[in-house]
C-alpha cells in the first residue's frame, strides 16, 4: 500500500533500526522508544490491524512474538515484557498496518504506567454475556 508508513519501511523506503526479519515478519525499534527496546513487529503483507488476518497471517505474525520478546528480554536485561496491539482508531491504533508494541519493562523504573479499573464482579451478568459471546468450535 502506498500511502502505509510501515509497508514503505517493510520495502525499504524509509530507513529502520531493523531487530529481526524473516520471509514474512519485521521487527524494527519504535522511533518514540516509550521503554528502552520498544519495538514494533509487523507482518510484510498488508493489513489494517488484527481484526483483518486470517488464521494463517496471524500464526505467522504470532509465531514469532515470544521469539523476539525473549530476545528484547534477555538483550537488555528487562523484568519483562508487555505486548500490545491497538485495533482501530477508538483503541488508540494511529499507524494503520497491524502492528504489535513489545514493550521491554524495567521494574517501575521505566516510566510507562499502564492501569486497568476493576470492577466488582456480577457472576449473572458475565453469565449473561459469556452466553451472548460464545463463539462455536470449528
Amino acid at each position: 500500500m502506498s500511502d502505509c508508513i510501515f509497508c514503505s519501511i517493510v520495502a525499504g523506503d524509509i530507513p529502520s533500526s531493523i531487530v529481526y526479519e524473516d520471509e514474512d515478519v519485521l521487527a524494527f525499534l519504535d522511533i518514540t522508544q516509550v521503554t528502552k527496546g520498544h519495538t514494533l513487529v509487523v507482518p510484510k503483507k498488508h493489513f489494517r490491524n488484527l481484526l483483518e488476518m486470517d488464521e494463517v497471517a496471524s500464526a505467522a505474525l504470532f509465531a514469532k512474538i515470544p521469539v523476539i520478546a525473549q530476545h528484547l528480554k534477555e538483550q537488555l536485561g528487562a523484568s519483562g515484557v508487555n505486548l500490545i496491539s491497538n485495533m482501530e482508531a477508538s483503541a488508540g491504533q494511529t499507524v494503520f498496518h497491524t502492528h504489535v508494541h513489545l514493550l521491554p519493562r524495567f521494574d517501575d523504573k521505566d516510566g510507562l504506567h499502564i492501569s486497568f479499573d476493576a470492577n466488582e464482579p456480577d457472576f449473572p451478568v458475565l453469565a449473561q454475556l459469556a452466553d451472548q459471546l460464545r463463539m462455536e468450535t470449528k
